[in-house]
């Protein structure tokens, strides 16, 4: 999640929040299908950097008639772009917030750093929440007995935008048998089962290794979330 600006305001925030009610406002943006329209780029990240100063659901809405108004944009455009966007943001964050409470797990000393989140026993990582990828073109079973393979594909289509890093990264995949997997995100409590378990059993033997063509390597696993 690193790869966000992280402002002093979601720090305050995501302390005083308890998980449960960070998921019952994510719960509220489930009504609304997914979709993006516009694809995402910094220009549009920039309309919506608001997101990160907004810790409810209902206050998202006229600081978007704010910006449609001020930029002449499209509103179903920019509705459908700052919901997402909003709704990943904070899932992200309050993940953050689930490895930090760890025993073991440090928050990085500098909250704006691209590329560490937290240091996990003696290792720095960012982490990434990500829908199970359908252009992975594989299975469930495949992927889960193939990690590997899963997370060569991750790094190697990540966005080229200013999220893109080769460093090690703690992937968090959920993949929902509905096929809406993107809703298992705001499934905190089930998020935090899944990454103490991880933790609990953690050996640092179970890590990918990975060497890019730039000669950075990085260490890397996935945490399933399925349901």
């Amino acid at each position: 999640m690193a790869y966000f600006y992280f402002p002093d305001y979601s720090l305050v925030f995501i302390m005083e929040k308890s998980l449960q009610q960070i998921e019952t406002e994510l719960k509220k943006r489930l009504a609304y299908s997914y979709v993006w329209g516009q694809k995402q780029n910094d220009i549009w990240d920039g309309y919506t950097n608001f997101i990160y100063r907004t810790d409810t659901w209902e206050a998202l809405m006229p600081k978007m008639a704010a910006i449609c108004k001020n930029h002449n944009l499209d509103k179903q455009q920019l509705f459908q772009y700052t919901i997402n966007r909003w709704y990943n943001f904070w899932s992200s964050v309050a993940v953050e917030k689930i490895f930090c409470n760890i025993e073991g797990v440090r928050k990085a000393e500098n909250s704006k750093d691209k590329y560490i989140d937290f240091n996990f026993f003696g290792i720095d990582f960012d982490h990434k929440t990500s829908i199970f990828p359908k252009h992975f073109n594989k299975e469930l079973k495949f992927a889960q007995n193939s990690e590997r393979e899963l997370i060569d594909w991750l790094y190697k289509n990540q966005s080229s935008e200013k999220r893109f890093h080769n460093r090690n990264r703690l992937f968090i995949i959920v993949y929902n048998n509905s096929g809406e997997h993107w809703k298992l995100k705001c499934e905190l409590t089930s998020l935090k089962l899944e990454i103490e378990n991880y933790a609990a059993n953690f050996k640092s033997e179970q890590l990918h290794s990975l060497t890019f063509a730039d000669g950075q390597n990085a260490l890397s696993d996935i945490i399933w979330l399925v349901r």
